[in-house]
């Protein structure tokens, strides 16, 4: 949908930042916009969230808990704010059900979109903004620093890295996708993401 821009990468890939220097430039410009993220938004997708974060359950459930979150998401914060004509930027959203629940919890795609059909047919991102890093030698690991009360932050390894495989399967086969390879200058990384947002016509 026009004006909806969603922030996609692994886990310490250095999304909150590069949110935080976009909302900063919008701010700046005079563009409105409103931040959010997934799962989360709503009161009730934040329960949910917490549910997802620090309860054992299975792959199935976990996917189940992300889309039922992503509907109570879209009616009361994402849709309502596109039809206001505010840009709506979100930390997360149907990729990251791709990448983590079809691809590294091997449900497969067709499982997950089926799962999330009431969000492919009425709220799809008008752009991604892939922060292209791996996961192994992200930001957060060079620091050695790591999120408690977090599961999925503490798979294993070869999780992660199944979860940047499948992204990059995404990103080959998606146009909404703006590949975006970070620097160590954060400054230089959120030039980059201005500027591909700008050529594609959704920000100014």
């Amino acid at each position: 949908m026009k004006g909806f821009i969603v922030f996609e990468g692994c886990e310490g890939v250095g999304k909150s930042t590069q949110l935080r220097f976009l909302e900063e430039y919008l701010k700046e410009s005079g563009q409105e916009a409103v931040f959010t993220r997934e799962p989360g938004g709503t009161p009730l997708a934040e329960e949910i969230r917490q549910l997802i974060l620090t309860k054992q359950m299975s792959a199935e459930t976990e996917a189940a808990l992300f889309a039922a979150a992503r509907c109570d998401h879209i009616d009361n914060l994402i849709l309502p704010a596109l039809r206001e004509g505010k840009i709506v930027v979100c930390d997360r959203y149907i990729d990251s059900s791709l990448a983590y629940q079809a691809y590294a919890r091997g449900l497969g795609e067709d499982f997950v979109c089926k799962m999330n059909e009431y969000a492919l047919k009425n709220c799809m991102p008008e752009a991604v903004v892939f922060l292209d890093m791996d996961p192994l030698h992200s930001w957060r690991r060079q620091k050695g620093k790591v999120v408690e009360n977090d599961r999925i932050e503490k798979e294993a390894d070869e999780f992660h890295l199944a979860v940047y495989k499948g992204y990059k399967a995404l990103a080959e086969k998606n146009e909404r996708f703006l590949c975006i390879q970070t620097d160590v200058d954060k400054n230089v990384t959120a030039g980059r993401i201005i500027e591909a947002l700008k050529k594609r016509g959704i920000i100014s």
